[in-house]
């Protein structure tokens, strides 16, 4: 298992134990806030190509987001490849979540970098959901290719900072956590879970909470108090036979993993089922089947036990 760790240093955890020696340390990452080393993704053929792409802040003229393809090799990652970057960032509202589709294609939900217009904006990559072809080229069929002032690589706009992203087996839909707003920008709580759909537009910020518009999309569910969703994932595993097709994601400011029970786009139950280790962040399916989630305790934000931050595992009983 690979993981990132926001300072800058990409983690192996093989078989309970944490290599001790990073596989490697991003050298221009910026690291302050909820910035720093954000998301990892291998290529669906990484057994062939070895392929490995990072999203991370970096400091020019300002905090902003690149996302780079590496390639590993027997001496560490190697040709690094910029696909995207200038993506607008800050301190707070950077994203940013990397994944591979069904279709092949790679999507990055952007933060809308505390600047809560720019989600609505057509020429800015902030508050969006991308989508690029595995090299870092624009799909054709993206849904703004070659309209006048709209940044091709867009695929949903209206995001405020979603930080979790997988799609339900069988249909293929993909869902998002994301954050709502904090008081500063909006009244309090208000995250979601969307279902995020090529060309639409999920409001923030005209609409948030439970609001509705026309022409807008409301989230699925919705969380107020804050929860602080920060990813999201579908389990496909056998290891749990009543948990295939649930949804998970870690909460952070909610302290638990929450599991969302689902027929297709509907919504049939869903519950807390880890509530006891403090901040959870991201979280897992093993190749073994288990359940695999990381605690975010030290991240100036919760109250550390002696031997936070974590990687914990669920296992059947």
């Amino acid at each position: 298992m690979i993981f990132t760790e926001r300072p800058g240093r990409l983690r192996v955890f093989e078989k309970g134990v944490l290599n001790p020696k990073p596989l490697f340390v991003v050298p221009d990452i910026e690291k302050s806030g909820e910035s720093g080393l954000m998301s990892v993704a291998l290529h669906p053929q990484f057994s062939s190509n070895h392929f490995l792409y990072l999203s991370y802040a970096y400091n020019s003229d300002g905090v902003r987001v690149r996302v780079v393809r590496y390639r590993e090799a027997p001496e560490g990652l190697v040709d690094p490849k910029v696909l995207i970057e200038n993506i607008p960032a800050a301190q707070f509202h950077a994203g940013c979540r990397i994944r591979f589709g069904p279709d092949g294609k790679l999507y990055i939900t952007t933060g809308d970098a505390t600047r809560r217009e720019l989600a609505q904006k057509l020429d800015s990559l902030a508050g969006k959901t991308l989508r690029l072809n595995d090299d870092g080229t624009v799909p054709q069929d993206n849904p703004f290719v070659g309209q006048q002032n709209a940044r091709p690589e867009i695929w949903s706009t209206g995001h405020r900072n979603a930080q979790g992203m997988d799609w339900q087996p069988g249909s293929n839909l993909m869902f998002q956590t994301e954050h709502g707003p904090s008081g500063f920008d909006g009244p309090g709580g208000g995250d979601e879970v969307n279902i995020v759909e090529k060309g639409k537009n999920y409001g923030w910020p005209i609409i948030h909470h439970t609001q509705t518009k026309e022409g807008l999309e409301s989230p699925l569910l919705e969380y107020t108090p804050a929860c602080a969703p920060a990813s999201g994932m579908f389990y496909r595993g056998s290891a749990f036979p009543k948990f295939k097709g649930n949804y998970f994601f870690g909460c952070l400011r909610g302290e638990m993993l929450i599991r969302v029970v689902l027929d297709g786009r509907k919504v049939l139950g869903q519950d807390g089922i880890v509530k006891d280790y403090g901040r959870i962040r991201d979280v897992a399916e093993g190749p073994d089947g288990y359940l695999y989630f990381s605690t975010s305790n030290r991240d100036g934000r919760g109250k550390p036990a002696e031997d936070d931050d974590r990687i914990l595992r669920l296992i059947p009983q």
